[in-house]
């Protein structure tokens, strides 16, 4: 039985709005940074390329609604979207970002190694990865949550060592500095993101009784698995002045 409303307090007073979940969902193929996207089934909107989402139902959490959206709107299993680690990126309230109604859209992102290939399904036409670079003009605000999610995981790999799960369990550090380039979209230079991967304590260990890799010329460069940090001291910044 729900609690009665407060004396004086009249619900009806107050225009009703829906709360909608948004997902910027990443991974790294081919060297390139993808984004994951459906493609819209209905209006507004409809044939229109869009992040995964839908409403919140009244029974849900935010963080349920947005793991619910994803399995149903991608095809990806239960316990695919269940895995994944999702950070809430923001709120988005404007009041006309909508055609539909008065819609205020809390916003998460991840990113992830390893995601299978998508299928669209629930009120989606379609799912795909998405180049971040190619992806065009998208349904509602969502140019706009797109790029603030890109600043978010950007600045994720400064402070965190999330870089690490994106390369093969025993790596270089070539391989590990080209997931920074690709994430931040600028090429760094190569012994000074050597010298500070190998300053950092716990970042990176050396891979023991791994062969070196070989390939082209020069002698065949050692390789590194994940260290035991989860966080950067200090941090590896970006070249100042450069975002993604």
């Amino acid at each position: 039985m729900s609690a009665a409303a407060p004396e004086g307090y009249d619900p009806h007073a107050f225009e009703p709005f829906a709360v909608t979940v948004d997902l910027a969902v990443f991974t790294v193929r081919d060297s390139r940074l993808h984004v994951l996207l459906v493609e819209r089934g209905e209006a507004p909107y409809k044939g229109h390329w869009a992040l995964p989402g839908g409403f919140v139902l009244p029974r849900e959490s935010a963080g349920v609604a947005a793991r619910r959206e994803l399995a149903e709107e991608t095809g990806l299993s239960g316990d695919t979207v269940s895995g994944l680690h999702l950070e809430q990126l923001r709120t988005y309230s404007d009041p006309d970002r909508d055609p539909r109604m008065r819609v205020v859209s809390v916003a998460y992102t991840a990113l992830v190694p390893d995601l299978p290939e998508p299928r669209g399904g629930g009120d989606a036409a379609g799912a795909r990865w998405w180049d971040t670079g190619l992806t065009g003009p998208l349904a509602f605000d969502h140019d706009r949550i797109l790029t603030d999610a890109r600043d978010r995981i950007g600045a994720k790999l400064e402070y965190t060592c999330l870089a690490t799960a994106f390369c093969p369990a025993h790596f270089t550090l070539g391989e590990l500095q080209q997931v920074y380039e690709t994430v931040w979209g600028v090429p760094l230079d190569r012994p000074n993101f050597r010298r500070k991967v190998l300053a950092t304590p716990g970042f990176v260990q050396p891979a023991e009784g791994a062969p070196r890799r070989t390939g082209g010329r020069g002698k065949p460069a050692a390789l590194y698995r994940a260290g035991d940090a989860t966080t950067l001291h200090p941090p590896l910044l970006r070249p100042e002045g450069r975002n993604t």
